[in-house]
């Protein structure tokens, strides 16, 4: 039951929802929960989490033709273009607590290919979460 509520919670946690997926991870590790489980499930429900931020973003188009959109449809081709080409990247930065979840909506909105938004948003957010299991065990063993 500790790793479906870690997965609800980093689910959430991605999305615009507040929730803090980090302090749940940090608890149950110092509880003895097996690390690699922590950091998979709390890796995959933030990874999912994001994941819906990018199929929200994807319904931009559906705005598109009103009057109040900002964009022109040459000006959202461009765009996506240039994001495509260069900006994929920044899916990376997708767990930062501020702008994090603007990236990953960003890059739904810019149609980034799902397997190369799922790879990129799950690196920075696994890499994320390993660091947190280290700091957390580093402070609780005495080390930090």
């Amino acid at each position: 039951m500790s790793y479906l509520t870690l997965f609800v919670t980093a689910l959430v946690s991605a999305t615009l929802l507040p929730a803090s997926s980090e302090v749940l991870l940090g608890a149950l590790a110092t509880q003895g929960h097996a690390l690699f489980w922590l950091w998979f499930w709390a890796t995959a429900g933030n990874t999912l989490g994001s994941v819906i931020n990018g199929v929200l973003g994807r319904q931009v188009d559906r705005f598109q033709q009103r009057r109040w959109f900002p964009l022109s449809q040459a000006q959202l081709a461009r765009a996506r273009v240039r994001f495509n080409r260069y900006g994929q990247w920044s899916l990376l930065f997708g767990w930062l607590p501020i702008g994090g979840d603007a990236l990953t909506l960003i890059g739904g909105v810019m149609r980034v290919p799902w397997f190369n938004f799922v790879v990129l948003v799950a690196i920075g957010k696994g890499l994320r979460y390993a660091i947190v299991l280290w700091l957390v065990l580093g402070v609780a063993s005495g080390g930090g």
